[in-house]
């Protein structure tokens, strides 16, 4: 008599925070991970102390000495290029008694004085100077022993600057993984380089970071929360949809490309930006094709690309480029910090147009991060209907849409939630690990 095979049951991910039945179709988070102080703490040692995070552009720096001030996973930092013209980044703390050295958010000094006891060091972080150097040992090794301490590592990609905490973290290159492309696609867009322009867009959501993330690459919520810049689109000409989409995944990164979304400044017209833009973009398209051909040209200049690289940067080539950086405070409560960029030799009456994109759309007061806001912090706010309520089902967020389409192997697209439940996995596997910190969900309160 013939055996039949029989498909061994589809098997998902279980942990405390995770439900995955792939049988039935189904994906779950605990709410307990937006919620708790435990999760929080575990985060910042497993994920923000472990991983490559985003800290700042090359050209927010253009002259030696010039420095910013930047907290990223909580920790003070200073983020400057040195007076022979390298890019470095030291905990903004003395050595000596751990003082905050600089306490400007930016500036451009040859030396960095602490405050309180005078000591002083050079751009590349050597003690130069101090008081009474007599009550100390006269030997190099007492300065170089105290010098400012620097990051475990530091690495640049197309100007993009990445620093780590780890000793052990694998290589910028290999942790990116083929999400590096995307940074290359931007440094594509000029010739000559491309630029951080003046000023800061800051604000702070009451929501978990992990919510800003969901958002980002979650094309779902488009056209129900953001009809009132659809329908300005459609005043001006243009209508647009996320029906045409797809999420790419690289290691522990998300992005998602939205092919025609919509125009780009430079790159692709559309009638809201005039007429006086149109031969400027006609002709960078032409030079775009001249060096590249036709189809990277096209992929460069026609689709929305949405980068979230894990865990701390969201770059969102769009309508406009904006760079932008979490920083979790709290479990409700997320810092966020975003720039625009541009092409160095960009006309300053282009550079005016981005700029008014970008702050009509994606800025804090545009049309849609406003919603997007309300939309995080009515869900912060949601989640604590249903605390430490146990039964089965009742304490938890849904992210099953689309989950048939995955595991048939795609295509995977913005409008559902493959690209979340990726993230998802990815913190999973790093804030449970294998070592049963958390038991159960409710020990997540702990």
């Amino acid at each position: 008599m013939a055996t039949v095979a029989v498909p061994a049951p589809l098997v998902g991910r279980q942990s405390p925070f995770i439900d995955e039945d792939l049988e039935a179709r189904i994906f779950r988070v605990h709410r307990d991970a937006f919620r708790s102080q435990a999760v929080f703490d575990r985060e910042r040692s497993q994920i923000w102390n472990r991983c490559w995070l985003y800290l700042g552009h090359a050209s927010e720096l253009p002259n030696p000495g010039d420095y910013k001030v930047r907290k990223i996973g909580g920790r003070p930092l200073i983020f400057i290029r040195d007076v022979k013209g390298t890019i470095r980044c030291f905990y903004n703390s003395c050595p000596h008694r751990g003082t905050t050295v600089c306490r400007q958010e930016e500036g451009n000094a040859r030396h960095l004085r602490c405050f309180y006891h005078a000591w002083t060091f050079d751009t590349e972080g050597h003690l130069v100077s101090l008081p009474s150097p007599d009550a100390y040992p006269s030997d190099s090794g007492f300065r170089e022993r105290l010098g400012l301490r620097p990051v475990a590592g530091l690495e640049i990609l197309h100007d993009f600057v990445f620093i780590t905490f780890n000793e052990q973290a694998p290589p910028l290159a290999e942790y990116l993984g083929g999400a590096a492309k995307f940074f290359e696609l931007v440094a594509n867009m000029s010739e000559v380089g491309m630029r951080v322009l003046p000023g800061t867009q800051r604000y702070t959501a009451r929501a978990n970071w992990k919510l800003l993330v969901e958002n980002a690459t979650d094309g779902y919520h488009f056209s129900p929360s953001h009809i009132t810049f659809l329908e300005y689109l459609k005043s001006t000409g243009f209508t647009t949809s996320d029906e045409v989409s797809s999420v790419e995944i690289h290691n522990n990164h998300v992005a998602s490309v939205q092919a025609g979304h919509g125009g780009r400044i430079g790159l692709a017209w559309e009638p809201r930006f005039g007429e006086a833009e149109r031969a400027r973009t006609e002709a960078n398209r032409a030079r775009l094709v001249e060096r590249f051909g036709e189809e990277y040209a096209s992929y460069l200049a026609d689709g929305f690309h949405t980068t979230y690289m894990f865990p701390n940067l969201l770059l969102f080539d769009i309508e406009s480029i904006s760079i932008r950086l979490l920083e979790p405070v709290a479990p409700n409560r997320t810092e966020v910090s975003a720039w625009a960029l541009a092409p160095i030799d960009e006309p300053a009456e282009t550079t005016g147009l981005r700029l008014k994109t970008l702050v009509s759309f994606i800025g804090p007061g545009g049309l849609a991060t406003p919603d997007d806001l309300e939309a995080q912090e009515a869900i912060q706010r949601g989640i604590e209907a249903t605390a430490d309520d146990r039964r089965d089902g009742v304490d938890w967020n849904d992210i099953s849409r689309g989950i048939d389409a995955e595991l048939r192997g795609g295509p995977l697209r913005t409008i559902d939630e493959a690209g979340i439940r990726h993230f998802w996995r990815t913190w999973d596997s790093m804030v449970c690990g294998n070592d049963g910190f958390f038991d159960t969900p409710g020990s997540a309160g702990r």
